[in-house]
């Protein structure tokens, strides 16, 4: 599949404490002022109702600079024209959700080799690796995190890896060592004390 831009490296994905924060717009337009086109917005939370989803997926789609990624929501990313879609392990296989709009970057989230493996077969253009570190946002994750080494033994697996879990400024460094193509955040990236600046630092760090 070609794509007609590539995909972003860095990842800014909300949750529902992002999503219904006062400040949502005012964050993300600085961090698409420090992003710009290597900056995917990730339109997420749980439980988010379907209107909910929709809504703050069209609030992060205005920054003409950047993209909009939905994630598990399929309807809410044709209805926002989403650039791509973000798939959990329970969603429709890439191949099917491939169907709805041939256009999409389509990520698998994975855990461990076995899962990467099965994602890549079936049909995934990249994949959301974690937990690498841990992380204030799952304290106490079902999996431990892998670290730097297996993702590694991921990447070698050929498809872009977009590392997420504990992912700060400081630590890309060490990820970009073991391969990866970007890494995605939620802490880091919206609660900065200058989004601006931190989503700039992590690009330029991330195209070293």
């Amino acid at each position: 599949m070609t794509h007609a831009t590539p995909l972003p490296r860095l990842h800014a994905i909300t949750d529902e404490r992002i999503a219904r924060r006062a400040d949502l717009d005012e964050i993300a337009r600085q961090l698409a002022a420090g992003g710009g086109e290597q900056l995917a917005f990730h339109a997420r939370g749980h439980a988010l109702s379907g209107l909910e989803h929709y809504e703050l997926a069209m609030r992060l789609s205005v920054y003409p600079s950047t993209r909009l990624f939905v994630n598990d929501r399929l309807d809410v990313a044709l209805a926002a024209g989403a650039a791509g879609v973000q798939l959990a392990g329970g969603s429709l296989d890439p191949e099917h959700a491939r169907r709805l709009d041939p256009k999409w970057w389509i990520g698998t989230s994975v855990h461990d080799l076995r899962e990467a493996e099965a994602a890549q077969a079936a049909g995934a253009d990249y994949l959301l690796v974690g937990p690498v570190f841990p992380t204030a946002t799952h304290p106490s994750p079902a999996r431990a995190p892998l670290g730097p080494g297996l993702v590694t033994g991921i990447v070698g697996l050929g498809l872009p890896v977009i590392a997420i879990g504990g992912v700060t400024p400081e630590r890309l460094p060490e990820l970009r060592a073991a391969g990866v193509y970007g890494v995605a955040a939620i802490r880091a990236l919206w609660d900065a004390a200058d989004p601006r600046a931190t989503a700039r630092r992590m690009v330029q760090e991330l195209n070293q």
